[in-house]
């Protein structure tokens, strides 16, 4: 079931390292909020769920696994979190806001760990039963400045080096290309209040919203 044939709105945040999800994300939620009514609900993968604490810290924070293992275990996170959180969310009428969702596999593990891109995205449709955000914002940024801005310990794909890190941002910005109608590319090295009104003004004309007078 795709997120059109649910009653509530679905909006994913991309992006490499330090390109300010976590801040966006909590504004539109706050403004989405404000000017719909609905409940927000805010996740992240991996670990937006209690199964997917454990999945995160083994992929981000433990011991080295190969490639492949590391799109399944974000493919496991990603089904379980589609199935107790997302869609029941979706299902009531609430806003869904996700740090991270299967684009980032196809950047990360297609684009960053060179898997290929079909097996990987066939993997990340199966996990959600073929669940696709209303609007995904890319928040493009060069890596050497988002990993400048990082204030705590490189995790696992941190630490992949800059070649990891630029085919990952090539990868999403390829995807983007491909689908402009659910993509919103905003340049991350704004100002934080400049990049909210960006995010908000395109995320309300793919949500079909209409924005207060005062916005």
């Amino acid at each position: 079931m795709s997120a059109d044939e649910q009653s509530g709105y679905f909006i994913s945040f991309e992006g490499g390292d330090g390109a300010g999800k976590s801040t966006q994300s909590r504004l539109l939620g706050e403004w989405l909020e404000q000017v719909t009514g609905r409940r927000v609900v805010w996740t992240r993968e991996p670990g937006g769920t209690e199964l997917g604490l454990v999945l995160r810290q083994a992929v981000l924070h433990g011991d080295h696994v190969d490639p492949r293992t590391e799109a399944l275990l974000y493919a496991t996170d990603r089904a379980h979190h589609v199935a107790s959180l997302v869609r029941p969310a979706l299902e009531r009428g609430d806003v869904v806001i996700t740090d991270r969702y299967l684009d980032s596999s196809i950047a990360y593990q297609a684009g960053g760990r060179t898997l290929p891109v079909e097996e990987i995205e066939q993997l990340s449709t199966w996990a959600t039963e073929g669940l696709l955000p209303h609007a995904t914002v890319l928040l493009d940024i060069d890596p050497l400045v988002g990993t400048r801005r990082l204030d705590a310990a490189p995790d696992r794909l941190e630490r992949a080096g800059d070649e990891f890190h630029r085919r990952t941002r090539q990868a999403y910005l390829e995807r983007a290309a491909q689908d402009p109608a659910r993509w919103v590319v905003v340049d991350a090295s704004g100002t934080v209040d400049a990049i909210h009104r960006e995010i908000r003004s395109a995320v309300a004309e793919r949500l079909g919203l209409t924005l207060p007078a005062e916005a």
